[in-house]
């Protein structure tokens, strides 16, 4: 058996790569399948102990872990008799109501145990999205560590309705991650990595090693489904690579099948690795890169996307299309003439207005909206650019 084939298994002659080696602020994130057991939906003590003993080792060492924690729906289920399959939202609320305070005890009882405080962090959308309670959030988490206590965060699902919530821990991982300024994000999960083909699908796949770029390929690599316990899949798993490493933060998916999943990740164990930019980037930038909700999409030609990664301003007259219902200072998506990403911006204008503009030059828009306003449509300040990996070399 390969070590994709057996998750007890770990190469010996593997050593951990510099980014897990060299992380000082680790976010890891596991989701329900992993510590809620499906036929009795109790919590996995044996396994979620193994865990939190690689995390006392992490902070003995003198680095940082917070956790993102999925379960609390799994457990509260199974406590209210729900049935299998997918709950009503007011369903799935109440099983959160009940899984949260099992959930948090477990984690207050085996942290103390190894001579950690746990710490519950309950989040909704609005509380990453909007840029006061993102720093607020933010400050909570940071005076967490600072004290040497272990943050546990989770969607807050008892009171997050379909409309403002994440719908998976992978992008709330990522999120905080971003929040933070984690080095390293890493996605506990039933497979060890990144696969060519979905492992089980009849199809042959080899498990990527590493992910310099998120390409249409990637992204085409991912599956949809998740397993029964869990809402998300390797899709939302790319999805939080991307706000990753817009973050400047790498990311692992490795697996959480084997006990001590973290110290198996040292001593090498088989993952794939998602490479951050080497490019510094800003606070604020990473809120803007991390906008799980952008209002619409500007699409520039081959000159202003140039230009954007020159390190200019984005004017009205290389803008070659506007869509969706946006207002000004909403997060927008930047999008090249081939349909690329190239990163997410604040736009100075409402999309009534910015329809207008698009392709004019900067000394038409006064005499066409009847205002003085910006010079440019979105300001160089307020956008956060997708740059260039890391060499691996």
């Amino acid at each position: 058996m390969t070590d994709s084939q057996n998750p007890d298994s770990v190469a010996s002659s593997r050593t951990a790569r510099p980014e897990w080696a060299e992380a000082s602020r680790i976010v890891v994130k596991l989701g329900s399948a992993l510590i809620a057991c499906r036929n009795t939906g109790t919590v996995k003590s044996d396994w979620l102990g193994s865990l939190i003993d690689d995390i006392a080792a992490l902070t003995s060492a003198g680095r940082e872990v917070v956790v993102v924690s999925s379960g609390a729906i799994a457990l509260g289920r199974h406590a209210l008799s729900l049935p299998p399959g997918q709950l009503e939202l007011e369903e799935s609320q109440a099983a959160a109501s009940v899984g949260q305070i099992a959930l948090a005890h477990a984690y207050a009882e085996l942290a103390k145990a190894r001579g950690l405080t746990a710490a519950q962090i309950l989040l909704t959308l609005g509380d990453t999205e909007q840029r006061r309670r993102y720093l607020n959030a933010r400050d909570t988490l940071l005076t967490l560590l600072r004290l040497k206590a272990l943050p546990v965060v989770n969607e807050n699902d008892t009171v997050a309705t379909s409309e403002i919530r994440y719908g998976d821990n992978d992008r709330l991982s990522a999120r905080v991650a971003s929040m933070i300024d984690a080095d390293c994000l890493v996605l506990l999960s039933d497979v060890d990595g990144l696969y060519t083909a979905p492992p089980g699908s009849g199809s042959a796949g080899r498990r990527l090693d590493v992910v310099t770029e998120i390409t249409s390929e990637i992204e085409a690599m991912a599956g949809e489904a998740g397993s029964e316990l869990s809402r998300g899949g390797m899709r939302t798993k790319v999805e939080a690579a991307k706000i990753a490493r817009a973050a400047g933060c790498d990311m692992v998916i490795a697996s959480g099948k084997r006990m001590n999943p973290l110290a198996a990740i040292a001593r090498g164990a088989p993952c794939t690795w998602f490479l951050a930019p080497s490019d510094p980037v800003t606070s604020r930038q990473r809120w803007i890169s991390g906008q799980l909700e952008p209002k619409g999409t500007i699409t520039v030609d081959g000159g202003a996307e140039k230009a954007l990664f020159d390190g200019r301003s984005l004017l009205p007259a290389g803008v070659s299309a506007v869509s969706g219902t946006f207002d000004r200072g909403d997060a927008v998506v930047i999008r090249g003439k081939d349909g690329r990403e190239l990163g997410r911006g604040l736009v100075a204008y409402a999309k009534k207005d910015a329809e207008r503009i698009v392709g004019k030059k900067t000394s038409e828009i006064a005499d066409i909206l009847g205002f003085a306003g910006r010079d440019e449509l979105i300001h160089r300040d307020d956008m956060a650019l997708h740059r260039v990996h890391r060499s691996t070399d």
